[in-house]
């Protein structure tokens, strides 16, 4: 989950994120109170949350996630959209709302992609490493915090890794919706190269060959084995988790029959050089 949290008083602390994940989250996070003097609450129905947008944001010089009352109310300010300064104000019940003119939802939302800041909804749960979602550029993750969950992961990923996602702005013809996978169409693979893993090599190239078949591409891509073991260590594969193809035991065997563009005097697993 992401939120956008901040200390209500020096006992209280706000978290805020998406609806759809709260419950799960909730329950999640109670797991590492343990001792602390901390209790974790749904206090969605306590509080009112607005987003304000342009004119209806006092702190026009204010840098993003900074705090200011107004009242009895928090405003936290969001990154800008479309040049557009942004906050959220948030307030006990019963408290007086803003007065300024009504924003739609779909409006909200479409202002929170421009803004480049990606939120976690129940689609994309679990999905990245903070960093996938550019949240090291934004404040977003702290990397002199102590131990937690997933942290050496997410330090390997800032530190010593190769991140192999990030986040970009997409425009597209059709409507999206999070968690949708985004292809460019004039992107078209020349190759795929095979490496051992949870499997052998000759069953990670005929696996490869296999989901080319299901999924039938207009050019298929060359399909060519690679690396048979690791450089330093011997192999060791997982086939007792991934069946004893690789793929779960759920393709029949004339299924692996070879799929694609193999090269000059390619024998049933593919050849041996690239060769169109």
């Amino acid at each position: 989950a992401s939120f956008i949290g901040f200390k209500r008083s020096a006992t209280e602390v706000l978290l805020v994120c998406n609806q759809d994940l709260l419950a799960a989250t909730l329950k999640r996070l109670s797991m590492f109170v343990l001792r602390a003097k901390a209790k974790l609450t749904d206090a969605t129905a306590e509080f009112a949350l607005w987003g304000l947008v342009g004119d209806a944001v006092c702190q026009a010089d204010a840098s993003p996630w900074a705090m200011t009352l107004q009242g009895e109310a928090h405003v936290v300010q969001l990154y800008p959209a479309l040049g557009l300064r942004r906050a959220l104000w948030i307030a006990p019940q019963g408290v007086a709302t803003p007065e300024t003119e009504a924003l739609s939802t779909a409006d909200w939302a479409w202002l929170e992609v421009h803004s480049g800041v990606a939120m976690i909804n129940a689609a994309t749960a679990l999905a990245f490493v903070p960093q996938m979602l550019n949240y090291e550029s934004i404040g977003g993750v702290n990397f002199k915090k102590g131990c937690y969950p997933g942290q050496e992961v997410v330090a390997r990923s800032q530190f010593r890794g190769t991140l192999k996602r990030r986040a970009f702005l997409a425009h597209a013809e059709v409507a999206m919706q999070p968690g949708d996978e985004v292809y460019r169409a004039e992107a078209d693979s020349e190759a795929i190269a095979t490496v051992a893993g949870n499997v052998p090599l000759p069953f990670a190239t005929r696996n490869a060959r296999r989901v080319l078949a299901v999924a039938a591409p207009a050019r298929p891509p060359i399909v060519a084995p690679g690396a048979a073991r690791p450089l330093v260590r011997d192999l060791t594969t997982a086939v007792r988790h991934h069946g004893g193809d690789g793929l779960g035991d759920v393709f029949p065997i004339e299924a692996a029959n070879p799929v694609g563009r193999t090269g000059a005097g390619a024998g049933p697993d593919g050849p041996d050089t690239i060769v169109e």
